[in-house]
């Protein structure tokens, strides 16, 4: 998953950086809102952490171009504890959640895991594909009941067909969301990861659509029934 990090604090934008990397995500980061502007409206990205007070142009400015240009993706606006009246103008502005500094990161991290959920009508932070289960809590993924070893790389693609069972998802897509480094954001590497994860998951889970991308089919379980 691909995060857009506007913080124009150099301390605490290092430190979430590094959480959220930790955790994960790919993250592109803007220091000022003007870069932010930017960088949301050209780059579709799974969700969006944005401080209200930054430099050039604030937040809630940046938050109102978004959504006045067809900006759709799930905004988490930072705002300071004590003010209040920045929450309610930027939930009216269009943002989906709101996190008062200062704050756990592990309360952020969930936070950000249910608007990525809900932004693709799922509800339950166990995602579940036929005999496969996603824990995105955790990120442990089990079939049928038995854990899965998967590899960072592995993990962070089957989460992301997992949030998209059925959907025809682009290599481009996927190379746009899934990876920091430029160096592996190519369609050869891709398929290797897709290869890598097609060893460990039932037989055509991940179907190739020819000249589109992969698509996750969810196998039945194939675990004996009870007696």
């Amino acid at each position: 998953m691909r995060i857009l990090l506007v913080e124009d604090d150099p301390a605490l934008s290092a430190q979430l950086r590094q959480t959220l990397t930790a955790a994960g995500y790919a993250v592109d980061h803007a220091a000022d809102g003007r870069q932010a502007w930017f960088m949301g409206g050209v780059q579709d990205y799974d969700v969006i952490v944005l401080d209200l007070g930054l430099p050039l142009l604030d937040g809630l400015s940046v938050l109102k171009h978004w959504r006045s240009e067809g900006v759709k993706s799930p905004v988490l606006l930072l705002t300071a504890r004590d003010q209040w009246h920045e929450k309610v103008a930027g939930i009216d502005a269009g943002a989906d959640d709101y996190l008062s500094k200062p704050f756990h990161s592990e309360e952020l991290l969930a936070r950000l895991r249910a608007l990525i959920r809900r932004a693709q009508g799922i509800a339950s932070a166990l995602l579940q594909c036929g005999a496969l289960t996603l824990d995105t809590r955790s990120a442990r993924v089990t079939l049928d009941g038995q854990l899965l070893a998967l590899t960072a790389h592995e993990l962070r693609l089957l989460a992301y067909l997992m949030h998209r069972p059925g959907q025809t998802v682009s290599r481009t897509e996927l190379t746009e969301h899934l990876y920091n480094d430029a160096n592996e954001r190519d369609s050869n590497t891709i398929e290797v990861f897709v290869a890598r994860l097609r060893k460990k998951l039932p037989e055509a889970s991940i179907e190739t659509v020819r000249g589109l991308g992969y698509r996750l089919c969810c196998a039945p379980s194939t675990a004996a029934a009870p007696p």
